[in-house]
């Protein structure tokens, strides 16, 4: 099966789809996965998490001319109700083309390692660092604001990446705040799955759960990949029974054929605070 990465993936994927599938990883070396977008922002992700994880798949497919492929694709950012939490979502696809299967299982994690300190000229960066577990983690450097006019990325040279040593940190830091107007630097953590221990973490606990997925057969045409398709909203109010903003089912479902069936919510919850209600807490 193809792999489309340039970021050491296989460390983490190779295991489990050996021992649950039978299945060997053959890396796509001559696919650039950056060209569908970078985490630091030289290249622009054209495409939403999903959209991009299934056209790495396919590209990676065409560069090993094999008809199964797989791919990786995260989208980190602010917690949607949690604030300064930082939340991960990642993704895996798998592409069976002689069955005509795209196949994709999402983790959300909160536990991958996503932060940034803005630091002024001569600040001491020693908290920060112990806090997002340097040298083990990764981090990038840039400019700050960045040096490209109007929002664009900065220019080539301004931003370095995959530092792992102090050294290397002070030297990053001195080039980027020479082309800072105010010499304050930008340090983020390393999103890239090879310098981001916690994302690769949370890309194996994926991948396991992708396996037992294709080992589920549809229970109506036996095709594999039996699982979660959709998290309907419309939880009823408790009060007033009004459809809320909240997860009401899960919906189990067949990527080969339309068979679907309906579970209650895994927490078992079938009623929603009246503080999630629009007509209830306005």
């Amino acid at each position: 099966m193809a792999l489309a990465t340039r970021h050491g993936k296989e460390r983490v994927l190779r295991r489990p789809f050996r021992a649950g599938l039978g299945v060997e990883l053959v890396l796509a070396h001559g696919f650039d996965t950056d060209s569908l977008g970078s985490f630091s922002g030289e290249r622009p992700r054209p495409a939403d998490a999903l959209t991009t994880c299934r056209l790495k798949a396919e590209a990676g497919m065409e560069a090993c001319g094999l008809p199964l492929g797989l791919a990786s694709e995260g989208s980190y950012g602010p917690h949607p109700t949690i604030p300064l939490l930082p939340l991960g979502s990642e993704w895996l696809t798998f592409i069976d083309r002689p069955r005509r299967l795209v196949i994709s299982e999402r983790l959300l994690s909160p536990r991958v390692c996503c932060s940034e300190r803005i630091l002024a000229a001569g600040e001491d960066p020693a908290p920060w660092l112990e806090r997002v577990g340097f040298p083990d983690q990764g981090l990038i450097v840039l400019p700050h604001p960045p040096a490209g006019a109007g929002g664009s990325p900065p220019p080539a040279g301004a931003i370095s990446k995959g530092i792992h040593k102090l050294e290397d940190l002070e030297r990053a830091r001195r080039r980027a705040a020479s082309l800072a107007p105010n010499g304050q630097v930008l340090l983020q953590t390393d999103l890239r799955a090879h310098h981001n221990p916690s994302r690769m973490a949370a890309i194996r606990r994926l991948a396991f759960r992708l396996v037992r997925r294709l080992q589920t057969p549809c229970p109506a045409c036996q095709a594999p990949g039996w699982g979660l398709v959709e998290t309907p909203a419309g939880l009823p109010c408790a009060w007033c029974g009004a459809p809320t903003a909240l997860v009401r089912a899960d919906i189990h479902g067949c990527a080969s054929c339309d068979h679907r069936i309906s579970h209650p919510r895994p927490d078992g919850l079938l009623q929603a605070d009246p503080g999630h209600c629009d007509h209830c807490n306005p």
